[in-house]
């Protein structure tokens, strides 16, 4: 994966030299995260991976399920509120998606608390307003532990080569960053505690909102 990350960065940082949107994002299929650069009408898109459906509260104490980003794009991740290590780089560098679509209700952040049985709502809202986190544009969710920990494994691929080795069947958090499109495809991925990968972050929400 990371020999892909890499070959991908190299592409934008061309694109971005240039001031220009990119004219197309890869699309990802599996854990090997190997980039599809699919044009429009070439495969059924239909049967390409997506996320699938889920129920989560977030920090506000409102149920978040898929149809709440439906049409909209969105940058997901994990963390846990008393992360001292990579939590809260990550976080600064969401903050700064945050203010770039601060007036586009369109464009989302979800965070998914790895530790949610002390994540709870209370502490997920003292968490947000703490650090200046938008409840209305960035998501912490909590929730049943085993759920969360699936749709990390088994949809987001989080234990595919995104950060630390699991241990003891535990899924340790991960500093990188997915982004997913307004039709549930995973369209990228990067690294949170990069200044100039989270900046491709931006440029390529960007370029997906740009597409719509």
């Amino acid at each position: 994966m990371k020999k892909y990350l890499w070959i991908i960065i190299v592409i934008k940082l061309a694109t971005l030299s240039a001031g220009a949107l990119s004219e197309e994002l890869p699309y990802y299929q599996d854990g090997a995260f190997t980039p599809y650069w699919l044009s429009k009408g070439e495969v059924d898109l239909t049967s390409f991976h997506k996320i699938p459906a889920f129920s989560f509260t977030d920090q506000s104490g409102n149920t978040i399920t898929q149809s709440d980003l439906d049409g909209k794009v969105y940058v997901a991740g994990f963390f846990f509120s008393t992360c001292p290590g990579i939590c809260p780089t990550i976080r600064s560098k969401l903050i700064k998606v945050q203010d770039t679509f601060a007036n586009d209700e369109n464009v989302k952040i979800v965070q998914h608390s790895i530790r949610p049985t002390t994540d709870t709502t209370e502490i997920l809202q003292a968490y947000a307003k703490k650090n200046g986190i938008n409840n209305q544009q960035w998501y912490l969710l909590t929730g049943d532990k085993a759920e969360i920990y699936s749709l990390a494994k088994t949809f987001y691929f989080a234990s595919e080569d995104l950060g630390n080795v699991q241990k003891n069947k535990d899924f340790l958090h991960t500093e990188s960053l997915l982004l997913i499109d307004e039709n549930k495809h995973i369209r990228g991925i990067y690294n949170g505690l990069n200044a100039a990968s989270v900046d491709y972050l931006i440029q390529d929400i960007k370029t997906l909102r740009h597409q719509k």
